[in-house]
């Protein structure tokens, strides 16, 4: 079964990259020239911020578009290139602005083993916290994306490298793993992405390979999405369980229910309506899993290369960015096939 899957990926990549798509839906935000957007999200009133990783050009770890100007956040303090690790932003990595309209930022450098969650008030535009994961594994942690319970204040982030859910006590700061290793966490053995018939591999023949990445929380706080990279299926949890620190990994997994084939994905979003937003590489589109179990596409466009980070405006519009990690030179015999300049798009959500 795993092969079959990785030839219907493969397929699904031939035919798309054969044509050319374009969809009069898809609007251009903002442009970047070579600077890489990874994080995108957007608050209740409106507010667009995008992040970019310490890669060069590098300018800006977070900023904030304003009347079309970008404009560090919170300030260019936090944005120095150099300065106290608590303070500046080191390698932005994800942003997630929850149900109270705080920003949350996700900060980890792995190879210097530094990781930070900077919690900043968007009424205040203040930092109201920095969490330092002091209890996490740094050494084998490589944390990729966060949501936050406000209910429960609880964040929960996925960690590809250790192929768990990392659960952080926003009150104590303390952080414990959940569904280590289970095989809604793990990556599919041998599971391999294709694009332009080429299959994403370094140098040496590595495939890319991610265990648990794109994750998303409906904005009841009910339920918890997640899922590796190299899979074609989609899970969730009711955040009740995931919230229960008393139950093994054994005994949480069982209330992991398996929502079928979705496709591969990097990156999700949940909307009021309970629409889970999907990112898909492979066939260069965004598709929702509405609360029917559907999976509907709501665009499509060759333009859209490794659409990552979502964010939800209440304008009616899905913002996202496309990190185009596929084309950098590691996954093309050192060639660089980036189509600059990067950019953040937008697509009207489903009425």
């Amino acid at each position: 079964m795993k092969v079959i899957l990785c030839l219907i990926v493969i397929s699904m990549t031939l035919n798309v990259h054969s044509q050319s798509y374009h969809s009069d839906e898809l609007e251009v935000v903002a442009e970047f020239g070579q600077s890489q957007p990874i994080g995108v999200s957007v608050s209740s009133t409106n507010r667009l911020f995008v992040s970019f990783p310490k890669r060069e050009p590098y300018r800006y770890g977070l900023i904030e578009i304003v009347n079309g100007k970008y404009v560090a956040y919170p300030d260019e303090r936090w944005n120095r290139k150099e300065g106290k690790a608590t303070e500046t932003f080191l390698n932005v990595q994800d942003i997630y602005i929850d149900t109270k309209d705080q920003l949350w930022v996700l900060d980890p450098k792995p190879d210097q083993h530094k990781f930070k969650l900077v919690q900043i008030d968007l009424k205040s535009n203040q930092v109201k916290r920095v969490y330092q994961f002091d209890d996490l594994a740094k050494d084998k942690s490589a944390l990729n994306d966060v949501r936050v319970d406000t209910d429960k204040q609880l964040a929960y982030l996925s960690d590809p490298g250790q192929a768990a859910i990392v659960v952080l006590d926003l009150k104590s700061g303390k952080t414990r793993l959940a569904l280590q290793n289970k095989p809604q966490t793990l990556a599919v053995p041998g599971f391999s992405l294709s694009y332009g018939g080429k299959t994403m591999a370094d140098k040496n023949g590595n495939i890319f390979k991610s265990n648990v990445n794109g994750i998303a929380i409906t904005k009841d706080n009910k339920f918890f999405y997640f899922r590796p990279i190299n899979t074609m299926h989609l899970y969730r949890v009711e955040t009740k369980y995931l919230a229960d620190a008393k139950l093994t990994a054994d005994e949480l997994s069982e209330y992991v229910q398996d929502l079928g084939e979705t496709g591969v994905c990097h990156g999700m979003e949940a909307d009021k309506t309970g629409n889970i937003y999907l990112t898909s590489s492979t066939d260069y589109s965004i598709k929702y899993f509405n609360p029917k179990g559907e999976l509907i596409t709501l665009v499509q466009d060759s333009r859209l290369i490794w659409p990552d980070s979502l964010g939800i405006g209440s304008d009616g519009y899905l913002y996202f960015s496309c990190a185009q990690m596929n084309r950098l030179p590691q996954w093309n015999d050192g060639m660089n096939k980036t189509s600059y300049p990067y950019r953040i798009y937008r697509v009207k959500l489903p009425k």
